[in-house]
């Protein structure tokens, strides 16, 4: 077949077995969408470029495929970065593809030119510059291949206009990748397997650190299968949940930051901690030189890069999760630890009990009355996705997830804005699932535009907007640390529900503990996307608290009393 260098990048792109893209067009790359006309891929027009990264990465997290999105050179390209940066750092799978000026004029600052592969070489896996027709097939098959094998992540390829408009006589090939000097298939030595069962059978405190590794691998079973052989009580990463049954009697909760305060005690009394696909995130470890000072470590983990970056450990088995647990499963013994787990259960007296569901209303309504609302309303059944600050975190504590990849958040980069075009992705990604986004007031109108995408191409998410009348986190942040001096965080917002109905949906308004069900069932049951304004309280924290750079288990506790806290002790 003779085609142009657009189409070529369509038969690839389908040959991939993409069926939806994300992007807007420009002039750099007008040929491609051009091309596209003439293919069965789906295209959803975005209102910004930073809303095509968050829906292609939402779209990848949910389906486990690979997310595409496109934009045109300079500000186009530009406008991806935030998403870009977002998908590195929790290991997305993703691909973007952008377009350039002609080759000719690379290096002579044409116009809407930006020398976007240099921009992203700190925040991609591996990006390109293409500027011969004949390379677009071949590089992007090796963007695909490099975005979804190890540990996953976002690839660049940027395409020169005139790259794009070329004809040549051109074949698929489909020949297996093979690139020198990129190996995803490490994979650990049988003494090392060893030294990991002499370590497990020797351990009397031991607590698996479970992270999005786990879910990346598709390890879940074999983390239950692990956990339940070796009695050995499981604690997630703020990514990690949902890769184990929160109602699973193993399962401890979050750790980290703003994680339960019995597992945060916990990994400071192990005697061995078992990473699983995490990476020892400050937000995880709080002060380095504190931290599980009394604890062997294995680290589990398919990038060599992440081993000993931040915390040494004893033995780094590298390579493929699942594949590594399904060899230390073949030879582990049952083991007992009631001792151990006993130990941890009276740490958690009754501060261990979340659910607020019959405290009786009164005049205040919390974040927390809605996300547990939110999930006794759903079964906890939704796939949850959620932007960045508060309400992020009382989602992780009160929406109790038992299914895996059921929750997208931003972790790594801690991205506000990323919670609705997320959602949008995911939900075309997965379009029996019921799919909620939750946002503060902030971070929804860093991307509120999308609510358009959302009316435009007819798809169904409920939008829990937790109102406060701040920068939630940050004020909180104010609060303990800098006397309460506010500033630049008191926000006035739009009227969120004339803001959704001016983009043709609906919205809807809750002031009182007793409107929130009828309102999530009026949303669940309405056509389109629903926009719902939850005004909580303004001035409500998050605990518990690890400061930044504390040690772990020195946390900032709720104070007493409060409405919440009587009902759940001080955990909440």
């Amino acid at each position: 077949m003779k085609l142009t260098g657009a189409q070529i990048l369509w038969e690839t792109l389908v040959r991939e077995g993409v069926d939806v893209v994300f992007g807007y067009p420009g002039g750099a790359n007008l040929p491609i969408y051009d091309a596209m006309l003439d293919y069965p891929v789906r295209h959803v027009l975005t209102r910004h470029e930073q809303g095509a990264a968050h829906m292609a990465d939402g779209y990848a997290r949910a389906s486990g495929k690979v997310g595409v999105a496109m934009a045109t050179s300079g500000p186009g390209a530009t406008n991806l970065v935030t998403g870009i940066a977002t998908a590195m750092m929790d290991s997305s799978p993703t691909v973007f593809i952008t377009g350039q000026v002609a080759s000719k004029l690379i290096g002579f600052d044409a116009f809407q030119e930006t020398d976007v592969t240099g921009i992203t070489l700190p925040i991609t896996k591996h990006n390109y510059l293409v500027t011969h027709t004949e390379e677009i097939g071949p590089v992007l098959r090796e963007a695909f291949y490099i975005a979804r094998t190890g540990r996953p992540g976002p690839v660049l390829v940027d395409i020169a206009k005139d790259a794009q408009q070329h004809s040549l006589e051109w074949t698929y090939d489909d020949k297996p990748i093979k690139m020198r000097g990129y190996r995803p298939d490490l994979r650990p030595t049988s003494r090392q397997i060893e030294q990991a069962l002499e370590m497990i059978s020797a351990a009397k405190r031991p607590l698996i650190l479970a992270g999005r590794g786990v879910l990346l691998s598709g390890a879940m079973n074999e983390l239950r299968q692990f956990a339940e052989t070796a009695n050995v009580p499981v604690a997630m990463t703020l990514l990690g949940i949902s890769c184990f049954p929160a109602t699973h009697p193993l399962n401890l909760g979050m750790m980290g930051m703003h994680g339960e305060a019995w597992v945060n005690q916990a990994i400071q009394e192990a005697d061995l901690l078992l990473a699983f696909g995490m990476r020892f995130d400050d937000r995880v470890t709080g002060n380095l030189k504190t931290y599980a000072v009394n604890a062997k470590k294995i680290h589990i983990e398919i990038d060599p890069a992440e081993v000993n970056k931040n915390v040494p450990v004893d033995l780094a088995l590298v390579g493929d999760l699942r594949d590594t647990l399904r060899q230390i499963l073949a030879q582990m013994q049952p083991v007992s630890h009631i001792d151990w787990l006993s130990q941890i259960a009276r740490s958690k007296g009754d501060s261990a009990v979340r659910d607020i569901q019959n405290l009786p209303p009164d005049d205040h309504l919390y974040a927390a009355h809605v996300i547990n609302d939110l999930w006794h309303t759903t079964s906890g059944d939704a796939m949850i996705v959620t932007d960045v600050g508060q309400h992020q975190m009382w989602t992780a504590q009160y929406y109790k997830q038992d299914n895996p990849n059921m929750w997208i958040t931003s972790g790594g980069l801690g991205t506000m804005g990323f919670g609705l075009p997320a959602a949008i992705g995911a939900k075309l990604a997965r379009p029996e699932a019921d799919v909620g986004a939750v946002a503060g007031d902030g971070g929804f109108q860093m991307t509120a535009a999308e609510l358009s995408t959302a009316a435009q191409e007819n798809v169904k998410v409920n939008v829990a907007v937790m109102n406060n009348g701040f920068l939630g986190m940050v004020r909180q942040w104010q609060e303990f640390f800098y006397e309460r001096r506010y500033a630049a965080t008191p926000m006035r917002s739009p009227d969120f529900v004339k803001l959704a109905e001016a983009h043709g949906l609906t919205g809807l308004r809750v002031t009182q503990r007793g409107e929130v069900v009828s309102a999530i069932q009026q949303a669940r049951q309405t056509d389109g996307t629903v926009v719902i304004d939850f005004r909580v309280e303004q001035e409500d924290s998050v605990y518990p608290m690890v400061p930044s750079g504390a040690d772990l288990h020195n946390m900032i506790r709720r104070p007493m009393p409060n409405p919440i806290a009587e009902t759940a002790e001080d955990e909440i």
